[in-house]
């Protein structure tokens, strides 16, 4: 399977009582389908994964792969900082129909190159769904080396990796000498278009939770290698990208949803809602790109 295109990582929406609203999640993903995404990410960084339960977890994947019914691709983040528990997660995730699985770098305990390649090996073997890595060293404190990534893209299911370390000399690396088949995915929004230039096959995105018709037409650009026309998008895009993470993601991609209509609560605690300040300031940018 090879992954390529525009996915979303979803917010979690979460009611008045703090619960996940299954009703406004269905709607949402409902939107992101109606505006031609790729696929969507449940139970992300940008799903608030740290701060959901073990049932809340399995029922939120559960709800994105009922509702998408195959109108696209599901992506379940399964990854936790205990190969146990991302097995369990990542099994579930099979049973239940996700298309493929997302698996962070095991945070806190920080694991030597040898231990994330481990890790990430007992998961691939033991469960047969295709597997998405993530780097993102900024959160988990530990970053997936090029070499390491190389070594566990010779194992069949693990098909891509979004990589959010900001190192683009990384990203060449992986891209110029993994197979042709496996996808290096921007983690980043602001990244994207550099990191498709370079040879990468999409974003796993935030900024697409308030403008996926826009998300998705500059990754539909760049793999037409239509640079010019990508290069004004991305400019374009540019400043919503900066303002979703002017304070701890997803506080703002929250703030903005709000904004657009979509009743997704407040993060939870120990994330706060966005400054009165920052909210001008996300309010601003929607309305210049016309969203609001």
């Amino acid at each position: 399977m090879e992954i390529q295109g525009s996915f979303t990582a979803l917010v979690t929406p979460f009611n008045e009582k703090n619960e996940f609203d299954e009703e406004v999640y269905r709607e949402i993903i409902n939107f992101q389908i109606e505006s031609g995404i790729s696929g969507i990410v449940a139970v992300g960084t940008t799903g608030e994964s740290a701060t959901l339960s073990e049932k809340e977890h399995k029922r939120v994947i559960e709800v994105a792969v009922d509702e998408a019914n195959g109108k696209c691709k599901v992506i379940a983040g399964t990854g936790s900082n205990n190969t146990v528990e991302a097995l369990d997660y990542t099994q579930h995730a099979y049973d239940c129909g996700a298309d493929a699985a997302l698996l962070i770098t095991p945070y806190y305990n920080k694991p030597t190159q040898h231990g994330l390649y481990e890790h990430y090996k007992t998961i691939a073997e033991k469960v047969d769904i295709p597997i998405v890595l993530y780097t993102v060293p900024s959160r988990t404190g530990v970053n997936l080396e090029p070499e390491t990534t190389l070594k566990l893209s010779e194992i069949r299911n693990i098909v891509a990796i979004k990589d959010a370390s900001g190192n683009l000399n990384q990203v060449m690396k992986v891209v110029s000498k993994a197979r042709k088949d496996f996808s290096v995915l921007s983690g980043d929004d602001s990244l994207t278009f550099p990191i498709m230039c370079l040879g990468g096959k999409g974003v796993i995105s935030v900024a697409s939770n308030v403008a996926p018709k826009l998300v998705s037409e500059l990754v539909n650009l760049c793999l037409k290698r239509e640079w010019g026309k990508a290069k004004e998008l991305h400019y374009k895009l540019y400043p919503l990208f900066k303002v979703l993470f002017i304070e701890t993601n997803p506080s703002p991609v929250k703030a903005a949803m709000q904004m657009l209509g979509f009743k997704v609560g407040r993060p939870r605690l120990p994330l706060v809602p966005v400054s009165k300040s920052s909210e001008e300031k996300i309010r601003a940018v929607l309305r210049e790109l016309e969203l609001l």
